[in-house]
């Protein structure tokens, strides 16, 4: 018969090796690099652990974990897509009505990422869902005070835009623990062909104007470089003849007054000087002879060009001193 001192060592020892196998069980965890572990202490996480390993806690029920994924996950709404590629279309959660009272049937998927654990394992039952219906009524309220011609052509980006501010603020509020990364409109279709058609319609022509209306651009933009290329050629031949007025009328003024320095020092030669360079601009063609007759023999110089081709005086000596003979015989004769 078992004493009592056996019977204690036994239930410890029975105790020590029911520690040992819930050790061996659930004392350890593996991370994976796509993966964070929280771990829980009596039913509190205390610890995020993202570092990829095998990893050591407390055997159960003293410390748990849950492994959640740190990839970036997606939600779709109006649509689910299958692992295999076969997408099921879900018309009564796509189908929406416009700010203008169209009903259009709108694709949306969201990516999201786990960036609390806590708050994502107990701030709510099921976070997943709450995401859903969250974005859900982001687009129905966005879409809802859109046109339709907005959704439809190239306002998308924008809606996009307010979609993501207005889900992320309804996130923020709840607190589960997640962060929307991104938003995308998927499919976005009416809800009858006949529709599609006249929408189709429409988008051609709103593209047909958007053509003209570049193409226009285009061509002002094209004469507008030429106008002010012609207008910078202008300028700049008008800013030339300019600097040559400026110069011609310095050299004309430094003339007139190097001319006027000539006058003051001998105003009688410079007055000659002046009248016979005004008869040579005024009859160009004409001999001029520079005549002296305050003796009784009338001597005159003949001013002729020289003969530039040979070198040699366009008259000679005989021609001056026949001309000169003629000149007294013809003051003779008037005596």
């Amino acid at each position: 018969m078992l004493n009592i001192k056996q019977i204690i060592l036994g239930f410890f020892s029975f105790i020590g090796i029911i520690i040992l196998v819930l050790f061996l069980i659930t004392g350890w965890y593996t991370v994976d690099e796509s993966e964070q572990a929280a771990l829980v202490t009596f039913g509190e996480v205390n610890e995020t652990i993202t570092e990829p390993g095998l990893k050591f806690k407390l055997p159960w029920p003293v410390q748990k974990t849950e492994i959640l994924p740190v990839s970036t996950n997606t939600t779709s709404v109006g649509y689910e897509a299958a692992d295999d590629g076969e997408v099921t279309e879900y018309e009564d959660e796509a189908k929406m009505i416009t700010g203008d009272e169209n009903i259009l049937f709108v694709d949306l998927v969201v990516q999201w990422r786990i960036t609390n654990p806590e708050e994502y394992l107990y701030n709510a039952n099921q976070p997943d869902d709450i995401l859903y219906q969250a974005s859900s009524a982001s687009l129905r309220g966005v879409i809802g005070n859109s046109e339709v011609d907005d959704v439809l052509t190239d306002q998308r980006a924008e809606i996009e835009e307010t979609v993501l501010e207005s889900l992320t603020e309804l996130i923020e509020r709840y607190e589960i623990g997640v962060t929307v990364l991104d938003v995308k409109l998927q499919d976005v279709e009416l809800p009858t062909e006949e529709v599609r058609q006249a929408f189709t319609a429409v988008t051609d022509a709103r593209e047909e104007r958007l053509t003209k209306i570049n193409e226009a651009n285009k061509y002002r933009n094209k004469e507008m470089n030429e106008a002010e290329g012609e207008e910078d050629a202008i300028i700049s031949r008008a800013e030339g003849d300019r600097t040559e007025r400026v110069e011609e009328a310095r050299g004309e003024s430094s003339k007139f007054n190097a001319l006027y320095e000539e006058y003051i020092n001998d105003p009688e030669v410079t007055r000659q000087r002046l009248v016979l360079e005004t008869l040579e601009d005024v009859l160009p063609e004409t001999e001029m002879y520079i005549i002296d007759s305050q003796q009784d023999t009338v001597n005159y110089l003949p001013i002729r060009p020289l003969n530039q081709e040979n070198g040699q005086p366009a008259i000679s000596e005989d021609d001056v001193e026949t001309e000169a003979g003629e000149a007294e015989g013809d003051n003779s004769n008037g005596q």
